[in-house]
């Protein structure tokens, strides 16, 4: 039998030794970013752990990205949160290209200046790849004091080496909400080693610049994960219709001062084509960047926008919400759409039990598809400041604050749900997964960071601007929106609980038609441990039948428009979202395509609740914690077997698939309500 081939990790600084649970940091505690140790460094001087390429060097000098001969990707995160400190307490010595021995000086800290700045100095070393190259990583003994270079850890590889083999590194992503463009990109990595790589895509940058008015039209140009940004002269002088039916480009939009060109995977391809036509002097990130002072938060309209009239002023004001909502999602309605599939795919394995819950198998693909869910608040925290105009590091630290471990834990015990903050009431509620409170959040965060700029001088923003808007807001969401939204919900659910009572058919026609809305606004949290305790008390829940027809009902109506639609880049998100539905999974369906559209979330909620009638009128029981199309297990009786209970289910589940494909398939949509920019085919 062939020995595995194994790597040595050294010390990249002297110090104690943690493990990467012990890291302040969930990302890495959680061993997101992959499996590692860390350092709690008494030295700043900070020494390559592996021998290989740098690949990526962070603009703020925090971290430095390495990549061995055998393939192994290896990240040297120095420090926690610093990200914000712009590179004032580091010092880099390597930069992208350098060919580095193990031991060899990377960069070195200031820890008086960490200090300084209430920041922990810890090191953190992981391989970001390691989920594919790794059969395990071996951390030696923790809690220890090492001096620098000292071996602390062994990468057993999954597949043995190939001598001299060159790998490039995919590393993208860093702890500090670094959502966007921090780190050198991959595709940037690999333009060094292929100086043509950008002609591909020089056709597609020629006709963009062109049509946003040409080089003397455009301020300065960036890009994020999926956009190039542009900041324009005159806006107006940008061809909309030509540049969104460009071969590459999904569709245009336009927000906070910026035009944005939307490309998808290859957008750092596409910027690096357009640089090259440019420019450097147009990557300026400040050049032309329109100021708090001249630009208007988008979605924040002015008084002169504001229709006049009760009725009107809500209509309008309940479109900007969503219209918010679905812009915030949008950026992760692709991992939503595969968590949820996942999610599926798991909830049938275990159903079937070939897996158990407490197995390993289980526990890791769970992680890889429950982390997008369980830190949404955080993610949609800067992707909805992003689209407002409030901070996103500091909206995406109130995500954070939110779901914090202690606050989670305690929301999670009735007996600790219930605290005082500063002699206030304050009712706990589980933020995980939660929508609405960050978009309120985000929305307030405009004002809340204006006034504060106000008060506070100058040369004291930097430090306490951003910790005073988080603190601030974070109270607002905890003390009066969470509690706000508890008693709403335990109110519906007694409601909906009472109607039940009295007619089965009658709360499935409610329940059915209202449920979805309840999730957009997190109502639904009264519900759910109804659900649980009918389930854990009885053995089943009727109520939980109806819950899962309103995901095939949503999951209908996202089908219907990716059968109907001539538009590409919809069609594809439909589809993917449909799957995610009848997996349980509803968010890529509700914010990517059915509120967007608002007539087809209308019209899914009347399916869904004339499919509630019908698992009203059928008795249709739930046995599982489970549902939709993928948790057809649950609707089976234990000790019964296959009956008049899941015959029941296949006629109300799939009849509702049958009703909300049609309804919406006749009535629903049609490409005549795509903007005008996007509905025709490319």
């Amino acid at each position: 039998m062939k020995k595995a081939a194994t790597r040595r990790l050294l010390a990249p600084v002297a110090g104690r030794v943690l493990a990467l649970a012990d890291v302040q940091d969930p990302v890495f505690a959680t061993a997101t970013m992959g499996p590692g140790f860390a350092i709690q460094p008494t030295d700043g001087r900070v020494v390559a752990p592996v021998s290989g390429r740098v690949t990526v060097v962070a603009a703020t000098k925090h971290a430095v990205g390495l990549v061995t001969a055998s393939g192994l990707e290896v990240l040297v995160h120095m420090g926690i949160d610093t990200v914000e400190l712009n590179g004032a307490p580091f010092v880099c010595h390597v930069q992208v290209g350098d060919t580095v021995q193990a031991g060899e000086v990377l960069a070195e800290m200031d820890l008086a200046a960490l200090q300084r700045a209430q920041k922990l100095a810890t090191v953190i070393v992981v391989v970001t790849n390691g989920q594919t190259v790794l059969d395990d990583l071996i951390v030696a003994a923790t809690d220890q004091m090492v001096t620098a270079k000292t071996a602390v850890a062994t990468a057993v590889l999954a597949v043995t080496p190939v001598p001299g083999a060159q790998a490039v590194t995919s590393t993208t992503a860093a702890s500090d909400v670094e959502l966007e463009s921090e780190f050198e990109s991959e595709s940037e990595s690999k333009s060094k080693s292929k100086p043509n790589s950008t002609s591909k895509y020089a056709h597609l940058a020629t006709a963009i610049v062109t049509n946003v008015g040409g080089p003397g039209n455009i301020n300065s140009v960036i890009h994020c994960i999926t956009r190039l940004r542009f900041y324009l002269k005159d806006e107006h002088r940008a061809q909309d219709a030509v540049i969104a039916n460009l071969d590459g480009v999904i569709d245009v939009a336009k927000a906070g001062g910026q035009y944005q060109v939307v490309i998808g995977p290859a957008v750092n391809e596409v910027y690096d084509a357009v640089m090259a036509q440019l420019g450097p002097a147009f990557a300026d990130m400040t050049a032309g960047t329109p100021t708090a002072a001249t630009t208007q938060a988008a979605g924040a309209p002015t008084e002169t926008d504001a229709p006049t009239g009760w009725l009107p002023r809500l209509r309008h004001g309940m479109s900007q919400v969503i219209g918010v909502m679905t812009a915030a999602m949008i950026p992760v309605i692709g991992i939503l759409a595969g968590s949820g599939i996942l999610k599926g795919i798991l909830a049938a394995l275990t159903g079937f039990h070939v897996l158990t819950v407490t197995s390993g198998t289980y526990m890791v693909l769970n992680a890889v598809a429950d982390a997008i869910f369980y830190f949404l608040p955080v993610i949609l925290g800067f992707t909805a400041a992003k689209k407002l105009g409030s901070d996103p590091i500091v909206l995406a630290i109130v995500g954070a604050i939110l779901i914090y471990p202690s606050l989670m834990t305690a929301a999670g015990h009735a007996t600790t749900a219930q605290i005082t903050f500063f002699g206030v009431p304050t009712h706990l509620m589980s933020y995980a997964a939660s929508v609405f409170p960050m978009i309120v959040a985000a929305w307030l965060g405009v004002s809340v960071e204006r006034g504060l700029k106000r008060v506070i001088p100058l040369y004291l923003r930097s430090v306490f601007v951003p910790i005073l808007e988080a603190l601030i807001l974070s109270v607002i969401v905890l003390v009066v929106i969470g509690p706000l939204i508890t008693m709403i919900s335990k109110g519906l659910a007694s409601g909906i609980l009472a109607i039940y009572n009295f007619s089965p058919a009658l709360s499935g026609l409610v329940i059915g038609g209202l449920y979805q809305t309840m999730v957009i606004f997190g109502l639904h949290w009264g519900i759910i441990p109804i659900v649980i305790n009918d389930i854990a008390t009885n053995g089943h829940s009727y109520l939980n039948a109806i819950l899962s027809i309103t995901m095939v009902a949503q999951g209908g109506a996202v089908l219907a428009v990716f059968l109907k639609s001539k538009n590409k880049p919809l069609k594809e998100i439909s589809l993917a979202a449909a799957i995610s539905a009848f997996c349980g999974v509803t968010e890529p369906a509700l914010y990517g395509v059915n509120l967007k559209y608002k007539r087809v979330f209308v019209v899914a909620s009347i399916a869904s609740g004339l499919g509630g009638l019908l698992t009203g009128l059928l008795h249709v029981n739930n046995y599982a914690l489970s549902g939709s199309l993928i948790g057809f297990p649950a609707f089976i009786t234990p000790g019964v077997g296959i009956g008049p209970n899941f015959y029941g289910y296949l006629i109300s589940h799939y009849g509702t698939l049958l009703i909300a494909t049609i309804l919406v398939y006749l009535f629903g949509f049609s490409d005549k309500m795509l903007p005008a920019t996007s509905a025709t085919a490319k």
